[in-house]
């Protein structure tokens, strides 16, 4: 009866074991699924990164003692903000505003925006 040699999917030491048994250790099967899921992950996070910065922005602009406030698109640009992303819309009769989680804006006229901040949903 011949048998086969079966080696670690990670790092190719000969496998020892069950049958079934693809990797050395723990480690090894760690970093194999890291590996795989590596692109999804950055791809996942980069978009998450701009989200919290695009909400750190809108925080930062809005004082904590006022509702809303109208910034110049030059402002939130200089500041890095990227209109890119957004976790969700609001359409009302004022028009759509664009959110990053709990603070949002609206596109006025003459590259204005109306900085808003909505608490609890």
């Amino acid at each position: 009866m011949q048998t086969e040699t079966k080696t670690c999917l990670q790092c190719g030491k000969t496998l020892r074991g069950r049958a079934d048994k693809k990797f050395c250790d723990d480690y090894c099967r760690n970093n194999y699924n890291n590996q795989l899921k590596a692109n999804t992950n950055n791809y996942v996070r980069n978009i998450n990164n701009a989200l919290g910065k695009n909400r750190r922005i809108l925080e930062s602009i809005l004082p904590s003692d006022k509702e809303k406030i109208t910034v110049l698109k030059h402002r939130l640009l200089q500041n890095g903000f990227s209109f890119k992303y957004c976790t969700h819309l609001l359409t009302t009769q004022k028009g759509t505003y664009f959110f990053c989680y709990d603070y949002g804006y609206l596109p006025l006229e003459n590259d204005w925006y109306l900085i808003v901040h909505r608490h609890g949903e």
